[in-house]
């Protein structure tokens, strides 16, 4: 990286010479990269090269929502500098602090005791309700998407998406495309910063369990708050292993909550009873993933996907729109 050393020294003095980098091997969407200067350890996110998909990969959106969120309830890293030339590297791209911790890639989070796992869970659950209660307008996110019919455009926009993509006929999809737009709960007009990609292996968690930053915020907008709650459950209704899911696993020994425990304490968080219309809440979310996963997959035949593992993910988006279409046969029944 002779030309970010080159950026640093001249645009960031303050951070030191570039000792080392180091990409991260996680991550399907943008290359990260941990950075070792003379002052500590840093970390730049740049958009994939190649042809991209309009509005996907807004590595600036993430760059202004860690400015907004900063030393709010809700912990993300310091941002630090953002390059929109992308001459330097080739794209965009922008650094913001490294937070030491520990990511867990798999839900069951393997090697955890029980009790970590509960605190995990819980600390997870406590920010996302807090994310909740945060007033967009108060940190300067007023006008950081469009009020109201928040999903009903999710569902125009990842069937624009997945279109984009599409290299087989998949007929669950098809499925899905058809009847989701017909069926959504009626709009409440709420408006709430949405992480848009909220799971466990965004978070970097502390030894005793704590959060202490939600990372990679590319899909962020306003919307409605259950969206980022349904996203993260949908992985109660995924397999474990390769789907990184919890279905079928022996939540009681381990220590990790079922579905309906995670959601009631998110409720209890913010005063909620419950959350009307559910099941259609979450077939939108297994639908939104199944069309991330057929963007992985478009771009791993493209060769210009950020894992080497992105060509597996269209059998991947199959199983995950079969769920989808499990969950809408349980509404109409």
């Amino acid at each position: 990286m002779e030309a970010a050393d080159s950026y640093f020294r001249s645009q960031l003095p303050a951070l030191g010479p570039l000792r080392d980098t180091r990409k991260f091997a996680v991550g399907q969407s943008n290359p990260t990269y941990l950075l070792t200067t003379d002052t500590g350890r840093y970390v730049l996110r740049a958009k994939p090269v190649g042809r991209l998909l309009p509005s996907a990969h807004a590595v600036e959106r993430e760059f202004r929502v860690l400015g907004a969120l900063h030393g709010s309830p809700v912990p993300v890293p310091r941002p630090i500098h953002l390059c929109t030339d992308d001459t330097i590297l080739g794209s965009v791209f922008y650094v913001m602090e490294y937070v030491p911790g520990q990511v867990y890639l798999d839900p069951t989070m393997p090697g955890a005791d029980v009790t970590l796992r509960r605190a995990v869970y819980a600390g997870a659950a406590s920010v996302l309700a807090a994310l909740g209660r945060i007033d967009p307008v108060a940190v300067g996110l007023g006008d950081y998407g469009r009020p109201g019919g928040y999903f009903e455009r999710q569902v125009r926009r990842w069937t624009k998406q997945y279109r984009a993509t599409e290299t087989e006929c998949r007929p669950d999809m098809e499925e899905l495309i058809a009847w989701l737009p017909l069926h959504l709960p009626p709009d409440t007009g709420v408006a709430r910063i949405v992480h848009g990609d909220f799971r466990l292996d965004n978070l970097v968690v502390g030894e005793h369990g704590e959060v202490l930053a939600v990372l990679d915020w590319e899909l962020s907008t306003l919307g409605h708050p259950y969206a980022d709650l349904a996203y993260q459950c949908a992985q109660w209704r995924l397999p474990a292993g390769e789907m990184h899911g919890l279905k079928g696993v022996k939540r009681e020994a381990l220590g990790l909550p079922g579905e309906d425990e995670y959601v009631a304490a998110y409720c209890k968080s913010l005063g909620l009873a419950r959350i009307e219309h559910w099941n259609t809440y979450l077939a939108v979310s297994l639908f939104r993933l199944a069309a991330i996963y057929q963007g992985v997959y478009r771009r791993g035949l493209d060769g210009n996907a950020s894992s080497a593992e992105a060509t597996g993910f269209g059998r991947k988006t199959d199983i995950i729109a079969a769920h989808a279409v499990e969950i809408i046969a349980s509404v109409r029944d």
